[in-house]
């Protein structure tokens, strides 16, 4: 089996060759590491490697991760974000890449400026179109920025999010137009509202080399470095962390 460092250095060079085809800078795309169902000791050893942003689908999973974690990383949330998870996500996450509409873009400028925060968010575009995704729909990107812009002083919008459809290995060509469409939609954005949107967080472990072709910032990557998913994981009890295994249900 091979070593983390190993398989790093792997990504890496693959990321390098996608920026090499796409005339871009290395230094222009990061790496997410997203840690879901894994325990602390994976965060600390992506920390140790020299990644610098973790990347978690939830809130209650990063509420006992976060401070059982080498101190360090900036903490993304990148999966759906509950209305009711707000006042929790803000005291945990530096930047939120899931935010999918004005009402929860509200939400969030209510609790930070209760709080003193200051949250970077991406908007979630489903490109696709597919309804197992979250997101909003390309068309009504403008209106939700005029919204932030008018009512929401605390949040800065940093760019955009999309999910591509999943396709086997050998067809993952087939995701570079959801890809572009982002990158697109992006740029029409800039222009229309004079604003700089330098974000895109798009590409998972099976389509970042295209993602970053098509200008990906950030990558999200989980299974490609640290391996398939446990079939359990460790869940504290904010009140005594005692731990306990529990099956994967997601």
């Amino acid at each position: 089996m091979r070593d983390f460092g190993e398989i790093l250095e792997d990504v890496e060079r693959r990321i390098a060759a996608a920026c090499v085809r796409a005339g871009r800078a290395r230094d222009e795309v990061e790496i997410v590491a997203v840690t879901k169902t894994h325990a602390e000791d994976v965060v600390r050893e992506a920390w140790e490697h020299g990644l610098r942003i973790v990347g978690e689908n939830k809130v209650q999973e990063a509420a006992w991760k976060k401070p059982a974690s080498v101190s360090g990383p900036d903490w993304h949330l990148i999966g759906h974000l509950q209305k009711n998870k707000v006042r929790p996500a803000l005291e945990l996450f530096d930047f939120f890449h899931s935010v999918d509409s004005a009402a929860l873009l509200d939400r969030i400028e209510t609790i930070a400026s209760e709080i003193g925060k200051r949250p970077h968010v991406l908007l979630e575009v489903n490109v696709s179109g597919e309804r197992s995704k979250s997101g909003m729909k390309p068309e009504e990107v403008p209106a939700v920025l005029e919204h932030a812009f008018a009512h929401c002083p605390s949040v800065t919008i940093e760019g955009f999010m999309t999910m591509a459809p999943f396709v086997p290995e050998d067809k993952v060509e087939e995701t570079r137009p959801f890809f572009r469409r982002l990158r697109e939609l992006r740029d029409e954005m800039e222009t229309r509202f004079d604003a700089g949107f330098p974000r895109l967080s798009m590409g998972m472990s099976g389509d970042f080399e295209v993602a970053v072709e098509e200008g990906a910032t950030w990558v999200r990557l989980g299974t490609v470095l640290f391996g398939e998913r446990p079939k359990t994981k460790i869940v504290r009890a904010a009140e005594d962390a005692d731990e306990t295994t529990v099956k994967v249900m997601d």
